[in-house]
């Protein structure tokens, strides 16, 4: 059983900067591919970014590509968002998931609980 905790969200100005972090419980994440996701009020989850188990592949949503940065970090088995120029339309809960997988693929099936990002205008 894979559990996921994220961590690192807040209120943060337009313009602003905030990291998240995934990092597990009970298992290693360092062999699975890795996503973030996000769900505002009213509309359904959104790809946010993937990476690969290795790093060595990343995959972004149009809408935070040159803004946001998936990376990995094994030796604290942590996956990380980097989100900067925060736009109010990227206030979400943001949630991080795993695949079970090497290679990013189009279903997950491991999810954490979320974190709260709200960005003000």
């Amino acid at each position: 059983q894979v559990q996921l905790e994220e961590s690192g969200g807040g209120l943060v100005q337009a313009g602003g900067s905030l990291r998240l972090s995934c990092a597990p419980s009970g298992r290693t994440l360092r062999n699975y591919a890795m996503g973030w996701f996000r769900q505002a009020p009213g509309k359904e989850r959104e790809f946010v970014a993937a990476i690969s188990a290795s790093g060595d592949y990343t995959r972004y949503a149009d809408s935070v590509k040159g803004r946001f940065t998936i990376s990995r970090d094994s030796a604290h088995d942590t996956v990380y968002l980097q989100m900067n120029s925060l736009k109010p339309e990227d206030t979400a809960i943001y949630f991080c998931a795993t695949n079970r997988r090497p290679y990013v693929t189009t279903s997950w099936d491991y999810w954490g609980q979320g974190t709260q990002v709200t960005v003000s205008s």
